[in-house]
């Protein structure tokens, strides 16, 4: 059993914190429930989930998992059979070894949502949430159909910004390596030469550069790493998390693609939830720590608030500044027509292709932008080396 910190609601409104002991994340949720708690925030604490960290599977093999499992309950095969079948026919290992876990449970009387949930590494809360909403409602294996699409369209969009990262991550190392060898190699050659000369300062930024680097490299690599274990110690903390989402949405043509993508999750996860039957509230809650922006979750806060107190969804969401009128606009209709469900997931879709879009652009914008810098600290060597010896050819003449 695992020890989990909660926070939760009451029916009149009322904060509730407190600790509880249960078998996995889902199992706490439930627990709460049963109270007539309803969880705001769950968090598994750090001696329970370092004992419970087990095998993790990819976003491609959960997909697999959950498309597999809805077209094998969709032609009628019973539930038990049907994981069987994804045991012995899995390529995967690590899959099957999962897959024959949830068996096992099922086989033992617990629910496919519980079963689920004694594996918290491989299964989040929102996957266990839209599960156990389809079990109730009688309508599973369309829940999991919308999990593996919504996971697919998830991979998609992580593959698509880490390919397109490449190239520019490739520049970067590339010109890093040239101008460090010409720091360690080249520039202490022409030191000699222009010893007990008045040196302009980029020649004398030039040289402490490379004496940084070559002579000094023991207190430079020391002062990096104490650097970076400070700036990873900041980052912990909630004014370095604030800060650096901060710096984060301020970065020309980037930032605005991080926000846009992060409106995208919260969409689709809130879209794929309400479709899958999972309550309002429980669809914000769950969605909230999906968002991944401190700004966006806290407007999100304000939102489970309003709808709560029986307000609408899009008056919170609008003072965060984050979402375009446009979508805001499309929200406050669909709630007034109780299409929210499928709004959330055509916004998503369209929110997903802009951002596309807008990262094939940056990315376009920042293959430039890193060959100009380049060039311009390479032109920063050369004068740091020319101008001293221009100077000196005027001397002598």
């Amino acid at each position: 059993m695992a020890q989990f910190q909660y926070i939760a609601r009451t029916h009149a409104g009322q904060k509730v914190t407190g600790m509880l002991e249960a078998a996995s994340e889902a199992a706490a949720v439930r627990a709460l429930d049963e109270k007539s708690l309803f969880p705001v925030r769950v968090t598994q604490q750090a001696e329970s989930r370092s004992a419970a960290a087990g095998p993790r599977l990819s976003v491609r093999e959960l997909s697999a998992i959950y498309e597999q499992l809805s077209d094998l309950l969709r032609a009628g095969v019973p539930l038990l059979r049907a994981l069987d079948t994804l045991s012995r026919t899995n390529a995967s290992k690590r899959a099957v070894g999962v897959v024959k876990r949830i068996h096992d449970d099922v086989a033992s009387g617990k629910a496919l949502e519980e079963a689920m949930g004694n594996q918290p590494t491989v299964f989040t809360v929102l996957q266990c949430a839209m599960v156990r909403a389809g079990e109730r409602g009688g309508f599973l294996e369309a829940v999991l159909a919308d999990l593996s699409t919504y996971l697919e369209r998830q991979d998609e969009l992580r593959s698509k910004v880490r390919g397109a990262m490449i190239y520019p991550a490739l520049l970067v190392l590339v010109g890093a390596a040239v101008v460090i060898g010409c720091l360690i190699w080249m520039v202490p050659q022409f030191k000699p030469i222009f010893s007990g000369m008045d040196l302009p300062l980029p020649s004398q930024v030039l040289f402490a550069a490379s004496d940084a680097v070559a002579v000094y490299w023991h207190i430079t690599a020391m002062g990096l790493v104490l650097g970076l274990i400070a700036l990873a110690l900041f980052m912990k903390t909630p004014t370095g998390m604030k800060t650096f989402h901060w710096v984060q949405l301020r970065i020309p043509l980037v930032g605005h693609a991080i926000k846009m993508v992060s409106l995208t999750r919260f969409c689709r996860v809130l879209g794929t939830m309400l479709a899958a039957g999972v309550p309002l509230l429980q669809a914000l809650s769950i969605s909230r720590d999906a968002a991944g922006l401190p700004s966006l979750a806290k407007s999100i806060d304000d939102a489970i608030e309003s709808v709560r107190g029986g307000q609408g969804l899009s008056p919170p969401l609008k003072s965060s500044g984050l979402f375009p009128p446009q979508l805001l606009e499309m929200i406050a209709v669909a709630e007034e027509s109780n299409q929210l469900e499928k709004v959330l997931l055509k916004i998503s879709d369209t929110v997903e292709r802009r951002t596309n879009q807008q990262v094939d652009a940056a990315v376009r914008l920042l293959e430039p932008v890193i060959l100009c810098l380049l060039a311009g600290v390479i032109l920063f060597v050369a004068l740091g080396l020319l101008y001293p010896i221009f100077t000196m050819a005027r001397t002598i003449r």
